[in-house]
């Protein structure tokens, strides 16, 4: 395996368990009242079948300087596909968003994004009416970075925020 992977997953990995707090908490939902009443159910599935989320977190020091920003890697030095061709081939139904706090302890702010509602809002406004651009890091890994309010409301691209100011 690649050492710059070994190290970012490493680094990465630390959040799982808050991740699946945050992300399990939007899967369940309170059930109608006629289902508790007559069938011993209190909480409800989204959906049915398997989610796919897709988890990144950032290091610390962006939320604030970049609030409305989400970035997905686009490109690697080794040449592999990356989660944006993935995200892009239908791959993904939803992607936690997340940054780091300043001791790199816990999880700062996050957003939870409907995978769906941006592969839409790429089909219906295509990259001419989004507000995006590309940053290359010094190690050749490219991201493309994509803003919230550039997406069209329905279907929404943000399920869920730490801030709810999406």
């Amino acid at each position: 395996m690649n050492m710059v992977y070994n190290t970012n997953r490493l680094w990465s990995d630390r959040f799982i368990p808050e991740i699946r707090n945050i992300v399990g908490s939007q899967l369940l939902q309170v059930a109608p009242d006629d289902l508790d009443q007559h069938n011993a159910t209190d909480l409800l599935m989204l959906d049915a079948r398997d989610v796919r989320v897709a988890a990144r977190v950032r290091r610390p020091g962006y939320a604030a300087r970049y609030p409305h920003q989400f970035t997905v890697r686009s490109r690697v030095p080794s040449g592999a596909e990356t989660e944006l061709s993935k995200i892009v081939n239908g791959h993904g139904d939803w992607m936690f968003y997340g940054h780091a706090n300043p001791a790199q302890t816990a999880i700062e702010s996050w957003k939870l994004i409907d995978l769906n509602a941006f592969r839409a809002g790429l089909i219906r406004l295509g990259t001419q009416k989004l507000l995006w651009g590309n940053k290359t890091n010094a190690d050749g890994t490219r991201f493309t970075w994509f803003d919230t309010r550039s997406f069209p409301a329905d279907p929404p691209l943000v399920l869920a925020s730490s801030t709810m100011n999406y």
